[in-house]
């Protein structure tokens, strides 16, 4: 018998997890490879940062016109399914179960790990760390899901300090100083070329991901077709202003080739070279907060990954999968078929680094563009079928997201390991199907 999730969340949950997912890891993380695949060019990247915030509002729209009409288990996967049929939507599941959730839960575990490490100075413990944080959140998930969900509001509110204090710090030291108008003046020395603007855009990508996993937790919602779509406008609109006052900052203080120079650790240097080497120690904890803020709302949605399959009698073993912990009301068999999941992923992430692929398979990336696919199928359908929306609602807003969207996978087309990760992701969505045929409805 299939067992239904409460409806406890309210719209601060939501609009925490859309900030919280997107502000993250992302911000810290990819600032240096937007400006490297930028050219070292400052107005390039902040160009990079605005296309990339712009499709993701505008995405989020789109999305928060289709939340006012459906309300089930599974946001995207629900779209889908409406707009396609049942074998569509249950593929679309499949894909999120199996490449799009715990791919980044791997990622975000290894940046959170990445400065829990250094801040530790003990670089060679990077992995073990990262383990040890992907099962913690797991378990933190499965136990109390409650808990979780708390956690994701205060952990969002911490991590706006880290941002907070680069952008204004930064950006009032920046003015003063002639900082900010020297890098836009003259780009990076140590970068000759990069990959170019749709490149780097598909780098904000990653740091602008995670809203729409603020749809899984859609049927735990009260009022949800009125909670999500607020959750969705307004979260993502805040997180374009602060990564934007954010990359001011940080060009306030640094030169486009410290930024460079820095990579991941940039952020701490601004405060460090402001204060003191104390503050920057402090603002690094706080960083890693704001990274495991993330990594727990990617893990809210992988735990409900094969819950949402079997919520529709498809997959294999849905009555197994569609459990649900009578005392705790979280998802049991399907929370650990993720952390399995993620956990086969992050050894896949690994091998990037121990060079076992021969190029790098950027799995922080490429899921991502292979979802902006799906979103162009809903765009599609949106157009044709909502006929009670205005022009600018019904074609204007899906036309844009659309183009955004192509811009997008145009960037990951030209990503190493592209094709691998192609092959790969078929194999894996064949092999869906295939489960799915054999499944009794």
């Amino acid at each position: 018998m299939m067992q239904n999730l409460k409806k406890k969340y309210g719209f601060w949950t939501a609009t925490a997890m859309v900030v919280g997912i997107v502000i993250g890891s992302g911000v810290f993380f990819k600032a240096d490879d937007v400006l490297k695949a930028s050219g070292g060019d400052l107005p390039t990247a902040l160009f990079a940062w605005l296309i990339g915030g712009s499709i993701m509002v505008v995405t989020a729209y789109v999305f928060s016109k289709i939340a006012t009409r459906i309300e089930r288990v599974n946001g995207v996967v629900d779209y889908f399914e409406e707009a396609y049929g049942q074998k569509a939507g249950y593929l679309v599941a499949w894909f999120m179960t199996f490449i799009y959730y715990p791919t980044l839960v791997a990622v975000l575990a290894w940046v959170s790990a990445n400065y829990t490490a250094n801040l530790l100075a003990m670089p060679q413990a990077v992995w073990m760390i990262s383990f040890v944080y992907l099962t913690g959140f797991f378990l933190l998930n499965y136990y109390s899901p409650v808990l979780a969900g708390k956690w994701q509001v205060t952990s969002t509110v911490i991590k706006l300090i880290p941002l907070a204090l680069v952008a204004v710090v930064g950006g009032v030291v920046g003015i003063e100083s002639g900082q900010t108008i020297a890098n836009f003046a003259q780009a990076a020395q140590t970068v000759s070329s990069g990959g170019g603007l749709a490149v780097a855009t598909l780098s904000t990508a990653f740091a602008y991901e995670g809203w729409i996993i603020a749809t899984s937790i859609n049927a735990e919602l009260k009022d949800a077709k009125k909670t999500l779509p607020r959750a969705l406008v307004v979260g993502t609109i805040a997180v374009v202003c602060f990564y934007m006052l954010y990359y001011m900052g940080i060009s306030g203080v640094l030169t486009n080739d410290q930024v460079l120079a820095e990579g991941d650790a940039a952020p701490v240097r601004v405060i460090a070279l402001i204060f003191d080497r104390l503050s920057g120690t402090v603002l690094t904890i706080f960083v890693i907060i704001s990274c495991l803020g993330t990594l727990n709302g990617l893990i809210m949605g992988s735990a409900r990954g094969m819950y949402s399959i079997a919520s529709r009698n498809l997959g294999p073993k849905s009555e197994f999968f569609s459990v649900v912990n009578p005392r705790t009301n979280s998802t049991i068999h399907s929370a650990l078929f993720g952390y399995i999941l993620s956990s086969m992923w992050l050894v896949v992430w690994y091998g990037n680094f121990a060079g076992w692929w021969g190029q790098f398979m950027d799995i922080s990336e490429l899921p991502i563009a292979f979802l902006y696919v799906i979103y162009i199928s809903i765009y599609i359908w949106v157009m044709r079928t909502f006929t009670n929306l205005g022009g600018f609602s019904r074609y204007a807003c899906p036309l844009m997201a659309g183009a955004g969207s192509l811009y997008i996978i145009w960037g990951a087309i030209q990503k190493d390991m592209f094709m691998h990760f192609l092959i790969i992701s078929l194999v894996i969505l064949v092999l869906g199907y295939l489960l799915m045929k054999g499944t009794k409805r």
